[in-house]
């Protein structure tokens, strides 16, 4: 049994050391090309990262509409390790109106470097690529910010539910920047621009304190207002100074006056520009992933295993379910790398295993959810090796068939996770471990699975074992856009991911971003929709399920409303 736990090592790396510093990247693009000459790009940047000799997405910036030289107020918080070499590549594209997505975009071009030359610099530019060759005359600027937060201690977080204003026929939206110790400003969060409203409106969103003013709450923030133009020449409407003591000190009704600085010197009679209203402000409790495990959360781990026909008799070498003497297949690999790691955070060992697709007996019918061990009473397995072993001796006993349908299995997990949301706290959470050999052929029923269950305590991690074309799969991880069921309903959070085996078979070992760390720990508890940086389980009504005897971190939260009219006389 050693050489199987041996070889799934060797092959995905298993090495973990602590992290040392977080780094803060923001960046730039300059002289984007016109799409034509009516209109301009709507670009994003995604950041790869490179691991095993394969690039692999840590994140992505918001998309910037009809802009050649955008600025971006996503951050990029990046793990920074002195003694490596970490390979990063930033990927320019220009998004479909519409349309958030990579799928229909066009590539505009990349640039290659290491984390390293970034932040020896501080702020590294480079020409873009295209196949080899520049990409006209556009650039990517890359700036660094050290986090003074380590990724052990997490992160407060500011969250800002609404932000309302009342302008007279302008498109508004507001930047807020730090005002650094040297004097410069960073741009720390960007509103989405309310179009032609007189009573706008704008969406809540989150920031971390660190970001927001380096954990500093006296440090000087601005707040500028603009009114947004297609042509990407916004029309400057107002400003105002602040700090987030003063935010977080006054009671809800707190106001800014937006000044123009022109207007200010123009005209005798001015006032202001506008009215910025801070409806709300408190601080919220945030849990890092150690604090659940720390307060007694447990791990709920369950696998299930694609026995369809398209897997091969098992009785032939050729065979995904061959069981060679001496070499793990790509299932038994995947299993152990997986399961390893979550066998940790699991008191009593035990992990129940499902098949799905096979013909079993007495009566060989098709199944999509039967115990590997065949005790429907009692699915589980004792250890990982228990998993192995129920694997190995289910094989002669059944008849692979199909079809792939895997929304069964969520649905029989998801059952068991739903009776966690009736706690206060915390205690458990479930992840579903899924090997598949190819696109399922449920795809709507699973659509609606996985939307049910993003609201309950658990994620689902595919694994796509043999060479099959998983393209179609990629549908059922948000990272491409926002999964929705059948009839139009989105997923609360992102709680699948998908990773094909063959990205990882070839490569050796060593290596932080190993295949199982990857897996688990950015299905479990990263929500896709706030910062990466800080793990916390949500429920249904986005509410935080608190650690098991435990408390931690804070989170910042604000509502800034009521933008009224300016006098300008």
């Amino acid at each position: 049994m050693s050489n199987i736990y041996e070889s799934a090592e060797a092959t995905l790396g298993f090495i973990s050391s602590p992290c040392l510093t977080k780094v803060e990247l923001r960046v730039a693009c300059r002289g984007i090309a016109d799409r034509d000459a009516l209109s301009k790009p709507d670009p994003c940047v995604v950041l790869k990262m490179q691991s095993h000799g394969q690039w692999f997405e840590v994140d992505r910036t918001e998309v910037i509409r009809s802009s050649s030289s955008p600025v971006f107020s996503k951050i990029f918080l990046v793990d920074y390790y002195f003694e490596e070499v970490q390979r990063l590549r930033f990927e320019l594209h220009d998004i479909s109106s519409g349309n958030n997505g990579l799928r229909d975009a066009d590539f505009l071009g990349a640039m290659e470097c290491t984390l390293g030359q970034i932040v020896s610099q501080r702020k590294l530019t480079k020409a873009l690529l295209k196949q080899g060759n520049t990409a006209g005359k556009s650039s990517i600027m890359v700036r660094q910010h050290f986090s003074k937060v380590s990724s052990s201690e997490g992160m407060p977080y500011m969250r800002v539910f609404s932000l309302k204003d009342f302008f007279s026929k302008s498109d508004p939206f507001l930047e807020i920047f730090r005002i650094n110790d040297d004097g410069t400003e960073s741009l720390v969060h960007r509103t989405e621009t309310v179009m032609n409203n007189l009573s706008p409106v704008w969406k809540s969103f989150k920031v971390s304190l660190n970001t927001l003013c380096s954990g500093d709450h006296d440090r000087e923030l601005k707040c500028t207002v603009w009114d947004w133009d297609s042509n990407g020449k916004h029309d400057f409407i107002g400003e105002f100074q602040t700090t987030f003591k003063e935010m977080r000190a006054e009671q809800e009704g707190k106001q800014w006056e937006c000044i123009n600085p022109k207007y200010q010197i123009k005209k005798k009679n001015y006032r202001n520009s506008g009215t910025v209203i801070l409806n709300h402000c408190k601080i919220i409790k945030m849990y890092s992933f150690l604090d659940y495990i720390m307060g007694g959360c447990q791990i709920q781990f369950t696998v299930a295993i694609d026995f369809t026909a398209s897997n091969g008799d098992p009785r032939n070498s050729c065979s995904l379910h061959y069981i060679h003497p001496y070499q793990p297949n790509e299932y038994l690999k995947a299993l152990v790398a997986v399961g390893e790691i979550c066998q940790d955070y699991d008191s009593d060992k035990m992990f129940p295993a499902f098949g799905f697709g096979a013909l079993i007996p007495p009566d060989f019918k098709v199944s999509h959810d039967f115990a590997v061990n065949f005790d429907e009473d009692n699915p589980e397995c004792a250890g990982i090796q228990g998993v192995v072993e129920a694997y190995q001796n289910c094989l002669p006993k059944i008849q692979l068939y199909g079809p792939t349908n895997i929304a069964p299995i969520i649905q029989k997990v998801a059952s068991s996770a739903s009776e966690e949301m009736h706690t206060k706290e915390a205690m458990e959470y479930f992840i579903l471990l899924i090997l598949t050999d190819g696109v399922i052929t449920d795809m709507a029923d699973t659509r609606e699975a996985i939307v049910h269950a993003s609201h309950l305590p658990m994620s689902v991690i595919i694994v796509g074992v043999g060479n099959a074309d998983f393209t179609d799969m990629q549908i059922l991880d948000g990272d491409d856009g926002i999964l929705r069921s059948p009839k139009g309903e989105p997923v609360l959070r992102d709680i699948v991911q998908f990773v094909p085996f063959k990205d990882f078979k070839h490569v050796g070992g060593g290596g932080r971003g190993d295949f199982c760390t990857r897996c688990c720990f950015s299905a479990i508890f990263v929500h896709r929709c706030c910062d990466s940086s800080t793990s916390s389980i949500t429920t249904g009504d986005t509410s935080l399920l608190k650690p098991p005897q435990h408390k931690r971190a804070q989170e910042i939260e604000g509502v800034l409303g009521n933008f009224l009219p300016g006098l300008h006389i």
